[in-house]
């Protein structure tokens, strides 16, 4: 197991963890590598119901403070080449007239969230994901840009950031991307083994990527994110050691290392891989633990559940001030408490819950057209949510938390948090975590299942009402 460097603040002394007699780790993952969600979001979406509609979202943004930031998030589902392994909300479009139709969707969308607030908001970050949002044409992506720079007082220093794939990035999209005043770009890897590249249909030289990365640092995008995964058909430990080394020499400020989610039965095209050709638990672990030594070793701080960064980048900064957050897109150095999600599928998020928009683009764009908001469903949240949501975050993002402390913030009585006690003192007793009765600390041994750590404060996981991925 590789040494972690965390970047937290410990606010009060934990006992070492406790051990009756050390698992090895097949036990290890038998017992801890389970179906739990990624904790995006607390509650998570399959919670989430049709009791939050339009007008609630409407009544919600009209009552939203004017005196704060707030992010935005904008997708884009579609791809010009659906990936074997994708989980996002996309398609393959190969016609212009059904992505100009929904570009003006989306613009009929911030005109009515501009108009249900009824003030101009100051937006501190940006994030267009996907999908590929330049499958959308450039005139498109400008047009979209200028709009919501009309809309919302977009910050001088807001972070303008995009999810982009370095196979389908043509001349004029990365014109766009100038004149919208991107300030970081995210590249999809994944993996450079050839073989591996068959095996999920995705075909991406290294020249490529690098040929992609020289180009937008030219356009004045310095910050560069770049996407790994590990528990691919036919990856190995060699394989995926090579593909970090080779990712290294992009220079990236970030690096995500994400678990594949073989989820055939809400995804289907993944049973198109070679399913005999994906590793076991053990492999996944090996190969998770192997690119993190990569990474470690050239430097990189490791960043809650996935992520590294460089010590001087944002995130980073972020993570060691005790200022990062999670949210739909992962790890984020924003600091805002309010997210908008624009688009098909969208969620955002709002001091009183969740909403997200309509998943099909044919039912959001004609939501649109009715000039309705697009709103499919959400959630409200409970005093009990927004309790174990906090607790839930802090795990997420600094590895521990005094229950104590979040429960006097929320007048709530930390026995309901401690009704979790036998499931904590299990993960004490398999060095997962360590803790003084009230604050819990994440170890460097439970780093990789800090999700199981956070399941255990979730109130609905005993409901059985949803499949997630497994933990490693």
């Amino acid at each position: 197991m590789p040494k972690v460097s965390y970047l937290i603040n410990i606010k009060a002394p934990v006992r070492a963890a406790r051990h009756r007699q050390r698992m090895d780790l097949p036990q290890i993952l038998q017992k801890y590598d389970t179906r739990v969600p990624r904790y995006t979001s607390y509650p998570t979406a399959p919670y989430f119901s049709h009791a939050v509609n339009a007008e609630r979202y409407a009544g919600w943004l009209a009552d939203l403070p004017r005196d704060e930031p707030i992010s935005l998030y904008l997708h884009v589902p579609f791809c010009e080449q659906l990936c074997l392994y994708c989980g996002c909300n996309t398609a393959v479009v190969r016609k212009e007239a059904p992505r100009l139709s929904y570009a003006e969707a989306v613009c009929r969308e911030i005109e009515l969230v501009s108009a249900a607030l009824g003030f101009c908001p100051r937006v501190s970050h940006i994030h267009w994901g996907g999908g590929t949002p330049t499958a959308l044409p450039a005139v498109s992506l400008t047009r979209i840009m200028h709009l919501l720079r009309g809309a919302f007082e977009v910050a001088a220093d807001a972070e303008i950031a995009v999810e982009l794939d370095p196979r389908h990035l043509p001349e004029d999209r990365l014109a766009a991307l100038a004149e919208m005043g991107v300030t970081r770009a995210s590249l999809g890897v994944q993996d450079f083994a050839p073989a591996v590249q068959k095996a999920v249909g995705r075909i991406q030289s290294y020249e490529m990527t690098e040929d992609v990365a020289n180009r937008l640092r030219s356009l004045g995008i310095r910050s560069l994110n770049v996407d790994l995964m590990y528990g691919l058909p036919l990856q190995t430990v060699e394989s995926v050691i090579e593909t970090t080394k080779q990712t290294l020499e992009l220079q990236p400020d970030r690096v995500a290392v994400f678990g594949y989610a073989h989820v055939p039965w809400m995804k289907r095209h993944q049973s198109l891989m070679p399913e005999a050709g994906l590793p076991d638990a053990p492999q996944r672990f090996a190969q998770r633990a192997a690119t993190e030594q990569v990474l470690l070793d050239a430097g990189y701080a490791a960043i809650g559940l996935d992520h590294f960064a460089k010590p001087e980048d944002g995130l980073a900064q972020a993570a060691a001030g005790g200022k990062m957050q999670r949210n739909f897109q992962g790890y984020t150095s924003d600091s805002a408490k309010v997210l908008l999600g624009l688009g098909a599928s969208s969620i955002g998020s709002l001091p009183q819950g969740y909403v997200q928009n309509a998943p099909k683009v044919v039912d959001y764009v004609a939501a649109l057209r009715r000039n309705h908001l697009p709103v499919e469903k959400g959630i409200a949240f409970s005093a009990d949510d927004k309790l174990r949501g906090e607790v839930i975050q802090e795990l997420m993002c600094r590895s521990q938390v005094d229950l104590a402390e979040v429960a006097g913030r929320h007048g709530a009585d930390v026995g309901e948090l401690l009704k979790s006690k036998p499931k904590l003192a299990s993960m004490e007793e398999d060095g997962l975590i360590a803790w003084n009765g009230t604050v819990v600390e994440v170890t460097a041994e439970g780093r990789p299942f800090v999700r199981s750590v956070a399941a255990a404060f979730d109130a609905y996981s005993h409901t059985g009402g949803a499949r997630h991925s497994k933990a490693i």
